[in-house]
């Protein structure tokens, strides 16, 4: 199974189950601006908590490897779990969000988009992996995220919502990360 049909057969079971879910990180960033290997889907999904061990067996142990009680911990705690293809190597993060200003906004902008020939699926939005990409940065502060923002700015920079950033730029505490990611642009921005 390659990435492409790992994120179809993912996405089309978590709409089979009604959940709410939005693709985020790299795969967006990838759609969106410059092409680089990861080995890693992140989705958010809105999982209930009754609905986990139905959930586990769309997820057949012979070909994926996820834990039950990793998940239930997830879900009380907003954190996230993996789900794991063994014979491809890919891992898919499931995030549980919070109930956030931020993340009901952030639903609310998902994008349909056909990341494969035969198939659409909820992302994040343009400027919402921006956002997230920022946060993580300043949290971690790891390069690819930054990267990852000017490649989708390099790319994708006139479909991009100023307005939307820079308001929850200010809301989240990401002016600093920002003014780095507009000085790296430099004169392409």
């Amino acid at each position: 199974m390659d990435q492409s049909e790992l994120l179809r057969f993912v996405t089309s079971t978590i709409e089979n189950f009604g959940f709410r879910y939005l693709v985020t990180g790299s795969m967006v960033t990838i759609y969106f601006g410059e092409p680089r290997f990861t080995n890693d889907i992140d989705i958010v999904v809105d999982l209930p908590m009754e609905k986990i061990k139905e959930f586990c067996q769309a997820f057949p142990a012979s070909e994926f490897y996820l834990n039950e009680e990793a998940i239930r911990e997830a879900v009380r705690h907003c954190g996230q779990f993996n789900i794991i293809h063994p014979a491809s190597g890919f891992k898919i993060d499931i995030i549980i969000p919070e109930d956030t200003t931020y993340n009901r906004s952030r639903f609310s902008r998902a994008m349909r988009v056909k990341p494969g020939e035969d198939y659409e699926a909820s992302f994040a939005s343009i400027e919402d992996v921006i956002i997230k990409k920022m946060e993580f940065y300043r949290d971690g502060g790891s390069e690819k995220h930054l990267r990852d923002i000017t490649g989708v700015l390099k790319i994708s920079g006139d479909r991009v919502d100023h307005t939307y950033i820079a308001d929850w730029v200010l809301r989240l505490g990401l002016d600093s990360v920002w003014k780095a990611v507009l000085k790296r642009m430099g004169d392409k921005y």
